[in-house]
């Protein structure tokens, strides 16, 4: 077993949802173990009202591991993946389709400085506008890889994919 990897979907979505299902089905190929948290129930909430109940139920899932995981993360998975890097220690975070801010949250997305990470994000993402994201990667120097697409990065999975082994890879 390499590790273990985390990947929280995005708000109006769930654990099934395409893009975590590929990456869970490709890491566990390559040796990896998976959980897949599922944070519908505190959806309900709203975008800001759903931030501290999914940044609780993803801390508690890193710490039930015996080592710091990998974190994935999908739009508001994205955003509460990188507030967990920064209270937990974590072996990597890949996260697509990042928003920059949650509006009517106290706090802009940021992550754990010196992780290994990787950022996706979509020219055309109607829903996390790339300049706040490019803007966030730019001071930071976080790798951003940004790809011809939208918000849900459908058109893109298999590109996301290849890049999700290169990351793995590079951790194992």
């Amino acid at each position: 077993m390499r590790g273990h990897i985390l990947l929280s979907h995005g708000s109006d979505s769930g654990p099934d949802a395409t893009k975590v299902s590929v990456l869970a089905a490709l890491a566990e190929s390559l040796g990896w173990s998976t959980h897949r948290p599922d944070y519908r129930a505190d959806d309900v909430l709203g975008h800001a009202g759903s931030v501290a109940p999914r940044v609780a139920r993803l801390r508690d899932a890193v710490d039930a591991q015996p080592a710091p995981p990998v974190l994935v993360g999908s739009s508001m998975g994205a955003f509460v993946s990188g507030l967990v890097s920064l209270e937990r220690p974590v072996a990597g975070l890949f996260l697509l389709a990042t928003p920059a801010a949650i509006p009517g949250f106290a706090s802009s997305f940021d992550l754990r400085a010196g992780v290994p990470s990787l950022l996706i994000h979509g020219w055309r993402d109607e829903v996390c506008p790339l300049e706040a994201i490019h803007a966030f990667a730019g001071e930071r120097r976080v790798p951003l890889l940004v790809l011809d697409d939208d918000h849900r990065l459908g058109a893109s999975v298999d590109a996301v994919a290849a890049q999700f082994r290169l990351f793995l890879e590079g951790l194992a």
